[in-house]
């Protein structure tokens, strides 16, 4: 059956939780307008603002990415399994909300190393009665163990969206984060997909990265868009290929059509 799930103990993962300095899934949230943020994050948040203004829309904009990702995987392209890594702080949208509702039945692992999302892992971990969800506490550097503990919900016989929604940024080693993607792709079979929301390297978005990296902050990497496409290789990308997120297959009521968002996205098949 494998490993037993974990068992979150609230009290000691708010100790490992500082507030002292900006954290990305806390900064993500106050420019999503959440409630799970503190005074550092809202200060280095209001700051890159300054920078470039445009960086809220850019979190706005993957939210609205994820779900229309998310229902395209689970409706027209049948997928019912999501490895999503890289989870950040619950919000509305969540992977399992968008796919149990095309697919009751969907099965959806999150995983995230942040102490404060596995606070609210519980929030994640509500799905409907047909479906399961499950989380783990493990970092993408760590793609051996996420296999190995996703195996308890994931049936890695059959088709998985692995989902890398805003995390490779913060895996600045080139060789590393290809490794440990590879090493996720490596374990799913064929007909399985990967979608990535990546911010992008250009100068309106340098500024701010750098301002970032000096607050102490976990440090962000930006890549040009051959480099995003490198994770791809050997892939089929579903169409429209790398694009700006609002271009991505935009559904009625899509947010931002009219501008360029350097949150960038992309969806591939594994042949």
């Amino acid at each position: 059956m494998g490993e037993e799930p974990q068992k979150i103990d609230r009290a000691a993962e708010l100790a490992r939780i500082d507030t002292s300095v900006p954290h990305p899934a806390r900064v993500w949230d106050y420019w999503l307008g959440g409630k799970d943020n503190y005074a550092p994050d809202r200060e280095v948040g209001d700051e890159i603002v300054k920078i470039m203004p445009d960086l809220p829309v850019n979190a706005r904009a993957e939210r609205e990415f994820i779900g229309r990702a998310v229902r395209h995987l689970a409706g027209e392209l049948g997928v019912d399994q999501f490895l999503d890594v890289g989870t950040g702080i619950p919000t509305e949208s969540n992977t399992h909300g968008v796919a149990q509702a095309v697919n009751p039945a969907a099965r959806i692992v999150y995983v995230d190393n942040d102490p404060i999302v596995l606070v609210h892992a519980r929030a994640l971990l509500v799905g409907t009665e047909e479906g399961e969800t499950d989380y783990i506490d493990a970092d993408l550097r760590e793609p051996d163990t996420i296999l190995r503990q996703a195996a308890r919900t994931i049936d890695f016989s059959r088709p998985v969206a692995l989902m890398l929604m805003g995390v490779l940024e913060f895996v600045p080693d080139a060789e590393q984060a290809h490794a440990s993607v590879g090493t996720l792709l490596k374990a799913l079979p064929p007909g399985s997909y990967m979608a990535i929301a990546h911010s992008l390297k250009c100068p309106p978005m340098d500024e701010a990265a750098a301002r970032w990296n000096a607050s102490g902050a976990t440090p962000l990497t930006l890549r040009t868009e051959e480099e995003l496409l490198a994770f791809f290789d050997g892939m089929d990308l579903v169409e429209p290929g790398l694009v700006s997120l609002p271009k991505w297959r935009p559904e009625p009521g899509t947010s931002f059509t009219d501008r360029e968002v350097f949150q960038y996205g992309i969806v591939g098949r594994k042949p």
